[in-house]
């Protein structure tokens, strides 16, 4: 038993949390290129801000530099206003359309 625990004790390679990263980008980005709703294009949004947060600790620890971190730090600050002013246009946008499918709203084109 102790050489299991000894073998599972060590650090995540690089390589592979930079491959999820970006496993986790492309997925948001398919997200974000494919659906229509509006809701489903945010959290595709957030899929990709959070796989470059993943990347930016990713290197700030290899490096051993904290401004990857600091920079990760105001792009989750900006992520939430981002969200929350989204949030509020579709919700503001559904209540008077009654839709937040992106084929159906004319809005920017009138």
């Amino acid at each position: 038993m102790d050489q299991l625990t000894a073998q599972f004790t060590g650090q995540v390679e690089p390589w592979v949390v930079l491959s999820f990263s970006a496993v986790i980008f492309v997925i948001g980005l398919a997200g974000v290129l494919v659906r229509r709703n509006i809701l489903v294009i945010l959290m595709s949004i957030e899929l990709m801000l959070n796989s470059v947060n993943l990347t930016f600790v990713t290197f700030s620890k290899q490096l051993h530099d904290m401004g990857g971190q600091l920079s990760v730090f105001f792009i989750i600050t900006v992520a939430a206003a981002e969200s929350a002013v989204g949030l509020g246009l579709i919700i503001s946008m559904f209540r008077t359309l009654r839709s937040v499918d992106t084929d159906e709203i004319q809005l920017l084109r009138e």
